[in-house]
């Protein structure tokens, strides 16, 4: 069984790979824009759980997710021949709503600034100070 560092290692190399994989070989126009955020691999390396997202959002994440999955066998023998392992692990693909609830905490955020200075009047920013010589 693998160390956890070496486990990391596989799944940082797999999240690469695949990253230019589907930049580079994959010309399904389903997986257009398409970022692979995160690879989790199990213990005894028989899955490889895999992360993605998309600029446009959740609306697309189950046609991106269907191209993943048609996609799965080439994407995961590509990889076996770029990564050296005994047994390559199974890929499975996961929406990531981690980018959009960025955003969301982001808008949330800039909102409730944007609400205390309408409730506390408006303070002007102070001048830089400028010395005369």
């Amino acid at each position: 069984m693998p160390s956890p560092i070496r486990l990391q290692k596989i799944a940082d190399r797999i999240r690469e790979d695949l990253s230019e994989l589907l930049i580079f070989q994959v010309d399904d126009p389903r997986l257009s824009g398409v970022m692979v955020t995160d690879v989790k691999v199990d213990r005894e390396l028989y899955y490889a759980n895999i992360y993605v997202s998309a600029v446009e959002g959740k609306e697309r994440s189950s046609e991106i997710l269907a191209g993943l999955e048609s996609a799965n066998s080439f994407l995961r023998r590509s990889l076996s021949q770029t990564i050296e392992l005994r047994t390559f692990p199974k890929l499975r693909f996961f929406w990531d709503p981690t980018p959009e609830n960025a955003d969301r905490v982001e808008f949330l955020l800039k909102q409730i600034q944007k609400e205390r200075g309408e409730q506390e009047g408006e303070v002007p920013k102070p001048a830089e100070d400028t010395e005369e010589q």
